[in-house]
């Protein structure tokens, strides 16, 4: 690894004669004022002139059989490299990229769905025509570059010098098939510095370098324990949504799990390299008439087309480059697929092949947020948070997972709201990147995931202790950058609970939630009422309360006939919650909860039971409860009364609750 290591000495140089790399946080426009100083700063500099060739000795390798040395040098792309450098030859393509002597094959990959995206390209390299080399105007160039990465919810500035580490005169990282064209070296040094060191670059995950380039949403699938394999129907499901992000603009990637660390790039019978990060760079439904492309019974055949990083070594199955399947297609159909027969790197395969010899996928969705479109818009709320320690409980912020039984409620808390019956939610979590730490010898992600527990409709304050708040979802726990969770979930309040699996991690977080509605989606801060100037007139709560109300039965209508659409008002002192309408029944499951915090201990809780209607909604019964943290906490059946107290006329029905309440207003 001593070339790795010279690369990130280099990178720690902050000379400015040499070496011109900086960050600059922005909120979500690109700083030009900065980077256009940095330019003409550059420009108008004689440290310019100054600049000189600078290259490190070190070993080939640690096998003593091979002492040769090797002289790492920094070129200038102008005159070092070649005479006409540019950005970009004939276009940005897909096909530009391969992966040099790091083994940052998923970065290449990543760069390779980049490249199919314009829109997407040219927010990572913002103005690239201005940056590009003008051979009419040399006195344009200033030597250095700008691009930007998305980090945390924030859009990034790095400028970068044009030097490139090279082996006797040729590039030893990414690099063109161009010889000229430098936008894949020069990306990839930009995201080295972002990264802290190239070094930090050797391994890691396709869906990150895609994250940072896009501000995209990463979903991972285990192919394998997906069964995507052997159910056809659970296959063709992940292919429409597959195909959806595709012709959406997503981008996606995938690989083969290695047994084993001797089985990392074994290439397989079919010509797939274990360990590797292939690109998909089209999927496509090829519909050929009434001809066959698999079977003699359908016209329609799933597609994905590959892209290995090495720009070689293809796939030898079925529909690969110059397989017998491809003599039953025409030349035009052939054209209109892209289809080329060349070792470039690039070939088709089934996608029932695709899900039988690929482990997992990296799908990365970008998720419409513009009303301006013909497409879903989904609300989208985030907030950037994170894991701190304190040895004082309750302000200690790094709990670990559920199983921390002590601690888990000591993890940040977000609390939303889902307004429909029924939604479907979109949850990422996502960890502040690692990979800078590689040279302290870290470097790995943090095991983390999240919970999501149904609470008290009114709740607005942290939990303490887990008293009937259900487990709505939860995620896997792995050391994975980001955690994805796509859920559909019933009328509510929720609170999603992010957490490392150990407790005591310090690290930082951006939690993104994407629903159909207005969600409300905020952090609970406090752990109970706050005092304010007007407690002492008003008082402070002295105990809390939690109701459980779970159902009613046996109610009549007053016309004593057919069923009502009921609901339930739960009222405590000034505050009251209202249930969601259960439909035409007379005996309706609530299973709903209600939080009070008490101020005045003899005033009763009042659950009342209401039927809705078009004009005026009618009163069908009530209970009245007193609460005492010594009272029984297991769940009751009670008669309903009218509105004259517990003494009032009995009304038909009954309720079936549970009361909770305590003198400590950090119990519930």
């Amino acid at each position: 690894m001593a070339l790795l290591y010279a690369e990130r000495t280099h990178l720690t140089i902050r000379s400015r004669l040499s070496f011109i790399c900086r960050l600059v946080k922005i909120d979500g426009k690109m700083n030009a004022a900065c980077y256009q100083k940095i330019l003409a700063d550059h420009l108008h500099s004689s440290a310019r002139k100054l600049r000189m060739r600078r290259s490190w000795t070190f070993p080939h390798d640690n096998d003593p059989e091979h002492q040769a040395k090797l002289i790492l040098q920094w070129l200038q792309q102008k005159k070092e490299l070649c005479e006409d450098p540019h950005l970009f030859v004939d276009g940005i393509s897909h096909h530009d990229l391969h992966q040099g002597k790091l083994g940052n094959c998923w970065f290449v990959a990543a760069c390779s769905c980049l490249a199919l995206r314009k829109t997407l390209w040219k927010k990572v390299i913002p103005n690239w025509r201005k940056q590009e080399w003008d051979t009419k105007h040399p006195n344009k160039y200033a030597g250095i570059f700008h691009f930007q990465f998305w980090s945390l919810g924030e859009w990034v500035d790095v400028v970068i010098d044009d030097r490139l580490p090279c082996v006797d005169g040729n590039l030893i990282y990414c690099h063109s098939n161009v010889k000229n064209e430098f936008w894949t070296a020069l990306l990839e040094k930009a995201y080295a510095k972002l990264s802290d060191s190239y070094e930090a670059l050797d391994g890691g995950n396709t869906a990150d370098a895609i994250v940072d380039f896009t501000g995209a949403v990463a979903e991972s699938f285990d192919l394998t324990e997906g069964h995507y394999r052997s159910n056809l129907i659970e296959q063709a499901r992940l292919f429409e949504g597959i195909y959806k992000v595709y012709t959406r603009g997503g981008l996606i990637s995938c690989y083969i799990k290695p047994s084993s660390i001797s089985d990392m790039e074994t290439v397989t019978p079919t010509g797939l390299v274990k360990g590797h990060a292939y690109s998909v760079t089209k999927v496509k439904k090829v519909v050929l008439g009434e001809k066959t492309l698999c079977f003699g019974k359908t016209s329609k055949l799933f597609m994905v087309r590959m892209r290995n990083p090495w720009g070689s070594r293809e796939w030898r199955g079925a529909w690969s480059d110059e397989s017998q399947e491809w003599k039953r297609v025409s030349k035009s159909e052939k054209e209109a697929l892209g289809l080329t027969v060349r070792n470039d790197g690039e070939f088709w395969m089934t996608f029932e092949d695709w899900c039988t010899n690929f482990t997992h996928a990296d799908v990365c969705r970008m998720i419409n947020t513009s009303s301006l479109s013909f497409h879903k818009t989904w609300e989208k709320e985030e907030v950037r948070g994170s894991w701190t320690k304190n040895p004082e409980p309750l302000l200690n912020r790094s709990g670990g997972c559920f199983n921390n039984k002590i601690t888990f409620f000591q993890n940040p808390q977000y609390v939303f709201d889902v307004s429909k019956e029924e939604e479907e939610v979109l949850i990422s979590l996502q960890q502040k990147d690692q990979r800078v730490r590689k040279k302290e010898g870290k470097g790995d992600n943090f095991i983390i995931g999240f919970e999501i527990l149904k609470v008290e409709l009114n709740r607005q304050y942290r939990i303490h202790k887990l008293h009937g708040q259900e487990r709505a979802a939860s995620t896997q726990y792995m050391n994975l950058r980001s955690m994805f969770l796509r859920k559909i979930l019933k009328k509510g309040r929720y609170v999603i609970i992010p957490t490392t699996f150990h407790h005591g991690i310090i690290s930082e977080f951006i939690l993104r939630l994407f629903t159909d509605e207005p969600s409300h989606f905020r952090e609970l801060l406090h752990d109970k009422p706050t005092v304010t100037c007007w407690t002492f007139l008003q008082g402070y709560p002295q105990t809390v309360a939690q109701v459980f109300v779970r159902s009613v039965e046996g109610i009549q209508r007053s016309e004593n006939s057919g069923e009502g659409d009921l609901y339930l008002i739960i009222k405590c002192e000034r505050e009251s919650v209202r249930s969601a309408v259960c439909k035409k029944t007379n005996n309706a499951v609530f299973d709903i909860r209600a939080i009070f915090y008490q101020k005045n201990i003899s005033e009763t809780i009042k659950v009342q039971v209401w039927e809705s209607h078009i004009m005026c909604d009618q009163f069908l019964g009530q209970v009245l409860l007193a609460t005492s943290p010594n009272d029984p906490k297991e769940e009751l059946s009670l008669q309903l009364h009218g509105k004259d107290g517990q003494e009032a006329k009995k009304m038909p029905g009954q309720i079936n609750l549970k009361v909770v309440s305590s003198n400590d207003l950090l119990e519930l």
